[in-house]
């Protein structure tokens, strides 16, 4: 299969490949989102020297795993002592096979294992980029990671050896509903646009998870298989998944659990309250852990002023969302197909949807035609008497204008009737009153199949379908 997507990321490759100078890539982002897989369609014939660090590998077997890698490109000594020695090693084996005007690729995939506790890894790698490496024009030494929080604290931010030696970056982020279409056609499976939202919304837009869906089968019938059947292939992915990205990641599941159980999501003092923990550097670590590797986002939230911020933690991995909140809780091996059109799962599609928007809010704006335009976004609350108002979305442009959004999942045409006009209305007025009161206020629904037309349609004049939301990535 070529490669679907990543078009920005790969033009930025063609331009580092030709640079003429030595290069150091860093990739990281969340994993299964298809980093390796890049990198070895890209350059998969070029490697001179390509390694895989083992997930929960000790010292010595990274060690055994670098040294194999040594001997696919001719090595025949005995296994280093030191990580300073291993790439010593590779450094004489790589000047035999440098050329003048062609680019030698040095590939370090989860780049994290490697890093065992007092092995000294990090330095040997700072001393083979700046004593060798660097002064090589042909080099591109590429290093990925899962791990996200680590490649950025130890080599983006690095204070030691490879302090500001990164020449380029790439956080590798999940598909777009888009990318997600063109992938599920290339092999085979020809969805309408609804099914690939609801699988979206259970997968996300990860490759690896993608790639184990079936052309023979429906939407409903992949996501019973994946999750539900007795020999699910996703059942205990969530714990392989955090197993792997933290080597303490009991924290960071509690604070999953309960961002779970908040639909909008939870400010710090919230969490740490919620969790009976100290609100303290350890939970900012976590909680930066959690948002660096695309599991939760983290945005503010406008209150009666609009100057009033304050920064709310809401879970927006739609895998983990829809492993919280279904897997693992019945033995019916065809309960998604079972429980189709069901208050909980209605419930959880609107939610899903919602996040959906929030992750294509570049394509929301080119559907608005504001793309150019200066624009920020938030969630807008307002409590008064001991009830609540909230929007769903909030779009505050620099041309005056609030697009004050309501986010509708529907299976057909939205049909707006007398109640939910009352409360379009007041959220409306309510906004314009305590918020924008000399700016135009623009009421906007974000749906699948667009507002039936009826007497109550008017009171949303700008409509955003589905359809919009498939466009490629801005």
């Amino acid at each position: 299969m070529d490669i679907i997507g990543r078009n920005k990321e790969i033009k930025e490759l063609n331009d580092i490949y030709g640079s003429g100078k030595p290069e150091f890539i860093a990739l990281y982002g969340r994993r299964r989102v298809g980093k390796t897989y890049l990198i070895d369609q890209k350059y998969g014939n070029e490697f001179s020297f390509k390694v895989t660090g083992i997930l929960e590998g000790s010292l010595h077997e990274q060690m055994a795993a670098f040294v194999l890698a040594l001997r696919e490109i001719g090595y025949q000594g005995s296994m280093p002592s030191t990580w300073l020695d291993a790439f010593s090693r590779l450094q004489e084996l790589l000047n035999f096979k440098l050329k003048k005007g062609k680019r030698s690729i040095i590939f370090i995939d989860e780049l994290p294992c490697f890093d065992t506790h007092k092995s000294g890894f990090i330095k040997a790698l700072g001393h083979f980029w700046n004593n060798w490496c660097s002064v090589h024009p042909e080099v591109l030494l590429i290093v990925c990671g899962s791990a996200t929080t680590w490649m950025i604290r130890n080599l983006i931010d690095s204070h030691g050896g490879l302090h500001n030696r990164i020449t380029h970056e790439f956080h590798i982020r999940p598909f777009t509903l888009s990318e997600t279409e063109k992938y599920l056609k290339a092999k085979g499976i020809l969805w309408d646009r609804l099914s690939i939202l609801q699988i979206y919304m259970a997968l996300g837009g990860i490759p690896y998870y993608l790639d184990l869906l079936q052309a023979r089968e429906s939407c409903a019938q992949g996501i019973d298989r994946l999750f539900f059947s007795p020999d699910a292939k996703l059942r205990n992915e969530f714990k392989r998944l955090f197993s792997s990205l933290f080597r303490n990641p009991e924290g960071h599941v509690s604070i999953i659990n309960a961002l779970c159980k908040k639909k909008s999501g939870l400010t710090r003092e919230e969490i740490a309250n919620e969790l009976g923990v100290q609100n303290n550097g350890h939970l900012s670590k976590i909680l930066d852990d959690l948002v660096q590797c695309d599991f939760v986002r983290y945005y503010r939230t406008r209150g009666d002023k609009i100057k009033k911020n304050g920064g709310i933690y809401q879970l927006v991995d739609f895998f983990v969302m829809f492993q919280n909140q279904f897997v693992g809780r019945t033995t019916d091996p065809h309960f998604w197909s079972h429980h189709l059109n069901t208050p909980p799962v209605n419930n959880w599609m609107g939610l899903a949807f919602e996040r959906v928007c929030y992750s294509h809010i570049e394509q929301v704006k080119v559907a608005l035609g504001i793309d150019k335009i200066a624009t920020e976004y938030y969630c807008w609350r307002h409590q008064e008497d001991g009830s609540g108002v909230q929007v769903d979305l909030i779009i505050e442009r620099a041309d005056r204008v609030f697009n004050v959004c309501e986010i509708k999942y529907c299976d057909h045409e939205y049909s707006l009737q007398k109640g939910e006009d009352l409360k379009v209305r007041n959220r409306v007025g309510m906004f314009k009153e305590l918020v924008a009161k000399r700016r135009t206020v623009m009421p906007t629904l974000i749906t699948t199949f667009g507002l039936k037309d009826n007497s109550y349609a008017s009171a949303i004049p700008v409509t955003v379908c589905l359809d919009e939301l498939f466009v490629d990535r801005p």
